[in-house]
């Protein structure tokens, strides 16, 4: 199996799954900005990271607008997000609703792991964003579950990656 690992990064945590799920899988880890869609066309195996930002994985363009060059590769996407894993219907609705076209997720494995918000790091947007958001979503009469996980993800502050969550994605990547 040839593989590689591409990953778009804001705040390093995309990176660092890339760079885990790499040495776990003996290959390249290479930033986006690094590649062309032409570069990946000797691989067998490609994975892109992301970060999501309003549910849309940053740079997965790459992939989605290059499908029919990339038929035949195993295509694994990763996001890196706050929201936690159990919001199951986030991911599969929105999430894929959002970045993928109707038939792409049948050669598209999808997998979501838990990233880092250091408040001191983010840029001036980000923190502007997210205190609207909270302002927003702290301004409803009656929040739904989902308002209520977004204001309190307002106030997240950490890193929060965890190496053993890409377990799954490795060994899916190994298989034959």
């Amino acid at each position: 199996m040839s593989a590689i690992v591409v990953y778009k990064t804001k705040y390093g945590a995309t990176k660092t799954y890339g760079e885990w799920i790499a040495e776990e899988l003996g290959c390249e880890a290479v930033d986006v900005k690094n590649v062309k869609i032409d570069d990946l066309l000797d691989y067998d195996t490609i994975i892109y990271g992301g970060g999501l930002y309003a549910e849309v994985i940053n740079g997965v363009t790459l992939i989605t607008k290059n499908m029919e060059k990339l038929a035949g590769k195993k295509l694994i996407v990763y996001s890196t997000g706050l929201t936690p894993m159990d919001c199951r219907e986030y991911y599969e609705t929105l999430v894929v609703e959002k970045n993928f076209k109707h038939g792409e997720m049948e050669q598209i494995r999808m997998f979501n792991f838990v990233g880092k918000m250091v408040v001191s790091e983010l840029s001036m947007v980000h923190r502007t964003a997210l205190k609207a958001l909270k302002k927003l979503m702290s301004s409803k009469e009656n929040p739904t579950e989902m308002e209520k996980l977004l204001i309190e993800l307002c106030d997240a502050d950490g890193d929060f990656c965890d190496r053993d969550s890409i377990r799954e994605l490795v060994e899916y990547a190994k298989e034959v």
